[in-house]
């Protein structure tokens, strides 16, 4: 293979970034890359079964299990992002990327996260829909209203990262080491030599976005909470298809809210090992856990797939 050369610098334009945070895994490299395997396939298989679950079963052909489908599809769209680079790299004796491949995976990875996010705060539009009111749920969640929405929680993280990513391209970088496992906008704006105020107003526009999301999200289930307290039914919807919305939504907030916290303030007298582990738990814990506590609450979902489990033993028996 082709080596780039030791300085990543040419005429004052950034060819490749060293990805430092690799540094502390020399000792533990052939483990590391194992989990790396098995937490991919893992995110794989478990994303895919619900996935082909709701396409082929059509008593899943509803908003909400059609909003999780979408959701099960961004945690392989960003495990595609990280994966594959950061096993490469755990098997070579330099762990570079390029310029271009930066920008790239740095693109994949928050438009995932975001993504994620606003695809949440729509299945939480949904469950407030469905159970405050219940009679207008099929005509208000239409299957028009369902593409327009989903199509809402793809376009609008992809354009403001486009912007983001363009903002970034234009900066003029005096360094090439990227102090984490992986390309992170934040990491590249802390290499620039110019002025980014652009860009920091713009991350600021974006944040707000999202704890206006959050805000949303708190409101409707403020709603779901009174209405589940007044009947039975409420309660028992409530819990059935509520709490694992609840569970994916705490689980990506707090994935989130350590990166965030991780790149803006992180302390360089943490470990490496420590800072490397709160740079990659966003991408390890929504992608598993998001399917599998649907799948495992969900009681639709799950009788599905223990359905189609039971009868692919017996196919394999006769």
């Amino acid at each position: 293979s082709v080596l780039p050369p030791k300085n990543h610098n040419v005429s004052g334009t950034v060819l490749y970034f060293s990805l430092s945070g690799f540094s502390t895994t020399t000792n533990c490299r052939a483990v590391l890359f194992s989990l790396t395997l098995l937490c991919y396939f893992l995110i794989v298989f478990v994303n895919m079964s619900l996935i082909l679950t709701i396409i082929f079963d059509r008593n899943l052909h509803e908003p909400m299990y059609i909003f999780l489908g979408f959701l099960c599809f961004n945690g392989l769209y960003g495990a595609a992002g990280f994966y594959p680079k950061f096993a490469f790299d755990l098997l070579s004796d330099i762990q570079v990327i390029s310029y271009e491949g930066c920008l790239l995976q740095v693109f994949v990875i928050y438009s995932n996260a975001k993504v994620d996010y606003s695809i949440l705060v729509v299945m939480a539009y949904d469950r407030y829909v469905a159970i405050c009111r219940p009679l207008e749920h099929h005509s208000v969640m239409s299957v028009r209203k369902t593409a327009v929405l989903v199509s809402l929680s793809w376009i609008i993280p992809l354009c403001s990262l486009t912007i983001i990513i363009t903002l970034t391209s234009r900066l003029k970088l005096c360094g090439s080491q990227i102090d984490k496992l992986y390309c992170e906008n934040w990491s590249l704006v802390k290499l620039a030599c110019g002025s980014t105020k652009a860009i920091d107003i713009l991350g600021l526009i974006v944040v707000t976005f999202y704890i206006c999301h959050f805000l949303c999200i708190t409101l409707s289930y403020t709603q779901l909470v009174k209405a589940a307290l007044n009947s039975k039914e409420g309660r028992k919807k409530f819990i059935q298809t509520c709490m694992p919305h609840l569970f994916c939504l705490f689980n990506v907030t707090t994935a989130l809210l350590f990166d965030v916290m991780y790149s803006r303030y992180g302390s360089a007298s943490m470990t490496q090992n420590l800072r490397n582990f709160m740079a990659v738990q966003f991408l390890v814990f929504p992608q598993i856990m998001n399917p599998v506590i649907y799948g495992l609450i969900l009681t639709k979902v799950r009788n599905r797939m223990m359905y189609l489990s039971i009868k692919k033993q017996i196919k394999v028996k006769f």
